[in-house]
């Protein structure tokens, strides 16, 4: 039995981390899910479970940023009768409802560390006791942790213990960002936008014009898979069902669409006094003239900075990128975006 929730796309992206969750599943050993916010490292664990030899056991999942100190410690490993006030009974925490099975361990790097030491206790010996109880109770549960942190840099810093970083990432995987997985966009936009006209009813989904497919691709998709499913039915919703493909994506929902809002978008300001007379003699500067396209100029103004970094660097992408205070993967996908190459054709 597959997971519900699929991986859908084709990118080589997307294949090699999929490959790679595949070889791990027979290991049964912890394993490490990174990547970006919405990149699907919790279907990613999903599937992970499900390839394994504990498929048919418990897959228990816990966001480990969602719970004060106190009550992950005690959801994780469970409490006795009077271990606190209000606890009248007796309570199983997530590895002994994981025994056999997986447990999931979203936003790891939020864990404190007192919790951290409990953790490594149970992933050396499989041992735990409840809170308030004296019994050794032992589990056999695989971890996977995941994390948009870097957790290397917070061992460095002292905000996770080595020790456990070791144990927990036995291999790692990393999910790739939507902006690594062009040849995945329009799947996924058309794989969520019937799903949302299936669920409110409609006939059928009518297609995206020629300008929404390239706003798709134009954009770079910081909050990667999740941030386009929103994307998509907000855009369908505003449209509504009017039996024409979808003629405007709404990325930005807080997007001023009436210019006449547009002054009660922001709070009003107030000049102080001692700052009025410099206000003055701004005012009285010539001002730069206004583009008659924004979005135009912005993007040649990124793309002539882009070339500046280039040249001042050598041509080295990755000098270039730490000037501009950029990744190696963000340039590149800039890059890609205006056209441009450090390198010559080949004929």
């Amino acid at each position: 039995m597959l997971p519900e929730q699929s991986v859908i796309g084709e990118s080589a992206a997307l294949n090699r981390a999929l490959d790679h969750l595949s070889s791990l599943a027979v290991i049964d050993r912890p394993i490490l899910v990174i990547g970006e916010r919405g990149t699907g490292k919790e279907i990613a664990a999903n599937r992970l479970h499900f390839l394994s030899q504990r498929w048919q056991s418990p897959f228990v999942k816990l966001n480990c940023a969602s719970l004060p100190e106190s009550l992950l410690d005690s959801e994780l490993f469970g409490y006795e009768p009077g271990a606190f006030t209000g606890a009248r009974k007796s309570h199983a925490g997530r590895f002994e409802r994981a025994d056999q099975g997986t447990l999931f361990l979203d936003e790891l790097g939020t864990m404190p560390l007192a919790l951290q030491e409990k953790l490594l206790r149970v992933i050396e010996y499989g041992e735990l006791e409840r809170i308030g109880g004296s019994e050794t109770i032992r589990v056999d549960v695989r971890i996977v942790g995941a994390t948009n942190a870097n957790l290397k840099q917070m061992a460095e810093d002292g905000l996770f213990r080595w020790d456990l970083l070791d144990r927990l990432s036995f291999d790692v995987v990393q999910m790739p960002p939507l902006r690594a997985r062009e040849k995945d966009i329009d799947l996924l936009a058309e794989h969520f936008a019937i799903r949302f006209a299936a669920e409110y009813g409609w006939h059928h989904f009518p297609g995206f014009s020629g300008q929404v497919r390239e706003s798709l691709h134009d954009y770079q998709w910081p909050g990667n898979v999740r941030e386009l499913k929103n994307a998509i039915e907000r855009s369908l919703h505003r449209q509504g069902e009017d039996g024409t493909p979808l003629q405007s994506l709404v990325i930005d929902p807080f997007e001023v669409g009436d210019p006449a809002l547009a002054p009660f978008q922001s709070p009003e300001i107030t000049i102080e006094p001692q700052r009025q007379q410099t206000n003055l003699q701004h005012e009285a500067e010539p001002r730069a003239t206004i583009p008659s396209d924004i979005r135009k100029a912005l993007d040649e103004q990124e793309a002539r900075w882009l070339r500046e970094a280039l040249a001042s660097n050598g041509q080295n992408q990755k000098k270039a990128a730490a000037q501009l205070g950029l990744s190696y993967d963000q340039i590149r996908g800039l890059m890609k975006k205006h056209g441009l190459r450090t390198r010559r054709r080949r004929s």
